[in-house]
């Protein structure tokens, strides 16, 4: 079939590499792409994404037999509902069921009503019961923009100040909402569940870094680096987490009359009390895609497929045991504030022959065969190795032959699983 892939980052890059290898791909196109989803299918710069009937008439005339939207954007503005009213099967949530993404409001609510463990919350659209709230809790808090903020509208309160200062900034403009919820402890972690609308199959586990800076300090970012598979998420704890966390959202959701279909990304505290849920993304997560899909030894085309089709329950997805992947994020300087783009990296194409390392691009562009910076968040570097220690180290080595002085990136990306490792709880 043919293949239509929605988006232009990282994570679009790495879900490329998976789906063009799979034999039902005669063609795969990615639009708009970027230089590296050039390397493995056809991009269309041209085609916006959110002009949906654009995208439908590209669809009938490519005759495309699947299309995969990676972004949160378009599915929460209702691309799928718009392809699947053409009779074009889409992977991904319709756009009632992005509002577990699109709104942390929707999702902390359908916590309460089944039950699912998560921070206490409260959730606000005017500053003064908001500050009131605050004053009550006290710091450490969290508070959290309601909608989309490509994972930057979240601030982790360390004084009153702060939490003051995030309130008046995030309801500042007419019909803002937020959440302001309790500040969990523990160490944070993911799981990927493929949902059907009824059902859910876990296909992987991941650890990302948000914050921008060595040490988890700093802003929060869309995610620094990740690693998979995240060790400390036990098979008890996974399956814990699906029981509890995964299987009652189903069912909120399907009880709604807004069955999820897609990629329930459950983004996790692990407290001393058990797992919490912090959040839900509903596609594959960026940079997560960059250290599951390496990994992946099963074809993802017809799980994808199942999936949309509205039955999950024969697949299973098949990661490489014996492999670890680590992906660490060179961003541009400045970033998550304002970047200068246009800056030339050197030394990207020389790592290609390298069976071990795979440099995903997330904001790139090429110009006169230099390649460009083109975004906060730029290239996403990703090594395997057989254990956490020797991925890491063959990452920080690759980034070390690219020369870029405008970027920079975390030195310590995926330091709890080396730690774990060295004292002997490894993959």
């Amino acid at each position: 079939m043919n293949i239509l892939l929605i988006g232009s980052g990282g994570r679009e890059h790495a879900l490329a590499l998976a789906l063009a290898k799979s034999p039902l791909c005669e063609r795969l196109f990615t639009a708009p792409g970027n230089p590296g989803t050039a390397t493995v299918g056809e991009n269309r710069p041209g085609l916006t994404v959110s002009d949906h009937a654009a995208i439908l008439g590209f669809c009938q005339a490519e005759a495309i037999g699947l299309v995969v939207i990676g972004p949160e954007v378009p599915l929460v503005a209702g691309l799928v509902d718009d392809l699947k009213a053409a009779g074009i099967r889409a992977f991904g949530p319709s756009r009632a069921a992005a509002r577990l993404e699109g709104s942390k409001g929707f999702t902390k609510d359908l916590c309460a009503e089944r039950g699912i463990p998560t921070a206490a919350f409260a959730r606000f659209t005017q500053i003064d019961p908001a500050l009131a709230y605050l004053a009550a809790r006290g710091a450490p808090i969290v508070v959290k923009a309601d909608g989309l903020a490509a994972g930057k509208g979240v601030v982790v309160a360390e004084t009153m100040e702060q939490a003051r200062a995030a309130v008046l900034a995030m309801l500042a403009d007419e019909g803002a909402e937020i959440v302001i919820e309790e500040c969990l402890f523990g160490e944070e972690a993911s799981v990927f569940a493929l949902c059907d609308g009824t059902r859910a199959v876990a296909i992987g586990t991941a650890q990302d870094h948000k914050r921008a800076f060595d040490g988890d300090r700093g802003p929060n970012t869309g995610g620094m680096g990740a690693y998979s598979p995240a060790t400390v998420l036990t098979p008890a704890v996974e399956r814990e987490v699906m029981e509890t966390i995964v299987a009652p959202t189903l069912d909120g959701m399907r009880d709604r009359g807004t069955p999820f279909v897609g990629i329930l990304y459950a983004g996790l505290m692990l407290t001393a009390e058990g797992p919490k849920l912090i959040e839900y993304n509903t596609r594959f997560g960026d940079p997560e895609a960059q250290v599951l899909m390496p990994r992946l030894t099963s074809d993802l085309v017809p799980a994808l497929v199942a999936a949309c089709d509205g039955d999950v329950s024969g697949v299973e997805i098949a990661f490489d045991r014996h492999r670890a992947a680590l992906t660490v994020v060179m961003a541009a300087a400045g970033y998550p504030g304002t970047v200068v783009r246009g800056s030339q990296i050197r030394g990207v194409e020389a790592l290609r022959d390298d069976p071990d390392v795979v440099v995903f691009h997330a904001g790139t562009r090429l110009e006169n065969g230099r390649l460009l910076a083109e975004g906060g968040r730029v290239l996403a570097v990703t090594a395997l190795g057989a254990t956490m220690l020797e991925a890491q180290a063959r990452a920080y080595a690759a980034i070390g032959r690219i020369d870029w002085p405008e970027g920079f990136c975390r030195r310590d990306i995926g330091r709890r699983a080396v730690a774990r490792e060295l004292a002997g709880d490894g993959i």
